[in-house]
């Protein structure tokens, strides 16, 4: 059976999302954060020697990083669905998407989280942060201009790159990007988003804007 490590609050809250939305079984071992660190708890690395969440245990099968655990859980439990056979040019653009996700797109959302709390010792680092928030965000939004997801239809990508649109939403991004809003209201409308939600529990990066 596979097993779900999943951290409150979290980027294990996609993958709860993507088997909910494959209807493929799997169970959830919960692990709740420091509430004043807000680290993971040690118990984790038990698991995986980063102690991080997401982490998957199929059998003898033991997955961490996002993009390696969706495609992993696609290819095996797909049956075909929410990705592109192998071969097709498409397979190509969204193997580019699992991996853009955290390689490159989340970076300057997460420092600009982390330097924002520096105060003014962080105020230099601000318009490198800013300008590459810009960068990245703008190329999502250019992606979804006319259509209503990152492949055309709806696939494992838009999963994997859900959390870089609501971090950019919990910073107050959506009036520049509406074609980014427009598509963070689509996938949290999907009646899986929701199950997976109510399964992995309370779920807040911040204020919807």
């Amino acid at each position: 059976m596979l097993v779900v490590h999943h951290l409150n609050d979290s980027r294990s809250q996609r993958i709860l999302w993507l088997l909910e939305e494959l209807g493929a079984p799997y169970e959830i071992k919960y692990y709740q954060r420091d509430a004043a660190t807000r680290l993971a708890p040690p118990e984790l690395k038990a698991v995986h020697p980063l102690g991080k969440s997401p982490v998957i245990t199929d059998g003898d099968t033991t997955i961490a990083e996002s993009g390696a655990i969706v495609d992993y859980i696609q290819r095996k439990y797909g049956g075909g669905r929410l990705g592109p056979p192998a071969g097709e040019a498409a397979a190509e653009k969204y193997g580019e998407w699992l991996h853009y996700s955290e390689g490159s797109a989340m970076l300057p959302l997460m420092l600009n989280m982390y330097v924002g709390r520096l105060g003014e010792a962080g105020a230099p680092l601000h318009p490198r942060i800013q300008s590459e928030m810009a960068n990245h965000l703008s190329y999502v939004e250019g992606s979804l201009k006319g259509r209503d997801w990152l492949m055309g239809d709806f696939s494992a990508a838009d999963i994997q790159m859900s959390f870089v649109g609501e971090v950019a939403r919990a910073m107050g991004q959506m009036e520049t990007y509406p074609d980014i809003k427009g598509w963070v209201d689509r996938f949290q409308a999907r009646p899986a988003y929701a199950r997976a939600l109510e399964k992995g529990g309370a779920y807040n990066l911040g204020p919807a804007k």
